[in-house]
């Protein structure tokens, strides 16, 4: 390889003209992908007159930073990682270790106590009421995507079925708590299982129809049917008030301890000061539970008999069959312990906002959850858990990055291009992890030693 020809730390010849040829071919190709983007902008005068606003300031730093990268990613990254490649190789090594560090060992038990000391740390630092934002924004949002990106790698992780409308059982959970307990009064402990019944039948009846697709077409038929779900929250008027949605769905309660200002509310009960943080704390710890409860019964049921035929289906259908494995079942379990999981998020979803509507569960909802999946690793709960963190909790932190207008400019907003950041993250990281960031696993049936499976073994597009 050109770029592995490195003689003590220096390039190898012609690769700093290499370098500098893709460097302006990469501004060459910025400058036209972003020039209408970034460069001009619209905007209205004092005489509500639709004017053009010139960036060239901003648009020149968005191709000066992705020329720079493609220089450095040529002359000094790639030939570099090459090289670390090319020694281990001559040594012999694996590219996973098979010794752990304590760290990695411990890596679960160090993240749940810290999971469980977050919310107090969060009110030492800043107080009850402003804490809301940290434990709120960046902890039970993050909780949630984890959970419907685990349920989602059932679907795709595991079983291998590209499901691109998932956000529907996500849908049905959260309107299934929101009809029933506004109009019949039941208890948020009482319809968390119920929505997520519910929406395992939704996802027996999404298999049914696509127990012979498989691939594309499965992803097509997949799509259609989170639009379906979608549309006919908008069109139902009568039932879910279509495009107003609907308001006032009561909360969750402890014990039947209501978080209010009522006498037999939760601060009244314990005489603590009245603050709507107990609510989300409380909110906090019961996403936390869900999402250990979604891992507990993956990692269970991937060492059953069914978590086998759905890692066999992944590798190979045909081979799967002719083992005398029951596909029509295989698939339509999958569906619907993903699908379960997701009615779960769905309801707890209802009871956080308190509001539910239709814009709430667009097709950016289920590529969103499923590049989670992808990035995370497929099959790999740590990694998925990695990805959701990066992912949401990197789209919230832009709402925080106000110093970033000293660079852009005072008319530069963060959250507006946290899309564009995003997607040049994702390809960042699939350029470096293809396999996600997690891209080994281990399988669940092994002779005398358990050994993890580098993704650079398996298939390419496999868990």
């Amino acid at each position: 390889m050109d770029n592995s020809r490195t003689v003590a730390g220096k390039s190898a010849p012609g690769l700093v003209r290499r370098g500098l040829t893709e460097a302006f071919y990469t501004a060459l190709i910025t400058l036209g992908m972003f020039v209408l983007y970034i460069g001009l902008k619209t905007d209205q005068n004092i005489n509500n007159e639709l004017i053009i606003v010139q960036r060239w300031g901003l648009l020149a730093i968005f191709v000066a930073i992705a020329a720079v990268a493609r220089f450095a990613m040529i002359v000094f990254i790639q030939p570099h990682i090459n090289q670390r490649k090319l020694e281990k190789a001559k040594r012999g090594e694996l590219e996973i270790s098979t010794e752990k560090s304590f760290f990695h060992k411990h890596f679960l038990k160090i993240v749940l106590v810290i999971l469980l000391l977050y919310p107090i740390a969060a009110i030492q630092l800043f107080g009850a009421q402003g804490s809301l934002k940290y434990v709120d924004n960046f902890g039970i949002q993050i909780l949630i995507y984890v959970m419907l990106a685990w349920g989602l790698n059932i679907v795709v992780g595991l079983a291998g079925l590209l499901d691109l409308g998932y956000v529907a059982f996500y849908a049905v959970g959260a309107y299934s708590y929101a009809l029933l307990s506004t109009y019949f009064g039941l208890s948020f402990w009482l319809l968390l299982p119920l929505s997520g019944i519910f929406a395992a039948l939704w996802g027996v009846i999404l298999g049914f129809p696509v127990l012979r697709l498989r691939g594309d077409y499965l992803a097509i038929v997949t799509l259609a049917f989170g639009e379906i779900i979608r549309l006919v929250l908008i069109n139902w008027t009568d039932l879910t008030k279509g495009t107003f949605g609907i308001s006032g769905i009561p909360k969750a309660t402890l014990f039947g301890i209501k978080f209010d200002a009522s006498a037999g509310g939760f601060a009244k009960v314990f005489h603590l000061p009245m603050s709507s943080a107990y609510y989300k704390i409380f909110l906090f710890y019961l996403i936390l539970a869900l999402c250990m409860l979604t891992a507990y019964v993956t990692i269970r049921l991937r060492r059953m008999p069914i978590g086998r035929a759905w890692e066999a289906l992944r590798e190979d259908e045909i081979a799967c069959r002719s083992l005398g494995i029951n596909t029509v079942t295989t698939k339509l379990t999958a569906f619907a312990t993903g699908a379960m999981f997701g009615g779960f998020a769905g309801s707890f979803f209802a009871a956080r906002q308190g509001f539910v509507s239709p814009e709430s569960f667009v097709f950016l909802e289920s590529a969103v959850i499923l590049a989670i999946v992808v990035l995370g690793g497929m099959g790999s709960l740590t990694g998925i858990a990695i990805a959701a963190l990066v992912m949401v909790g990197g789209t919230e932190l832009l709402r925080e990055l106000d110093f970033l207008k000293v660079i852009f400019g005072d008319d530069f907003t963060p959250e507006l291009y946290r899309m564009l950041i995003f997607g040049l993250a994702m390809v960042i990281v699939m350029l470096f992890k293809p396999r996600g960031f997690v891209g080994s696993r281990e399988p669940t049936a092994f002779l005398k030693e358990r050994k993890a499976v580098s993704g650079s073994f398996t298939k390419e597009g496999h868990g």
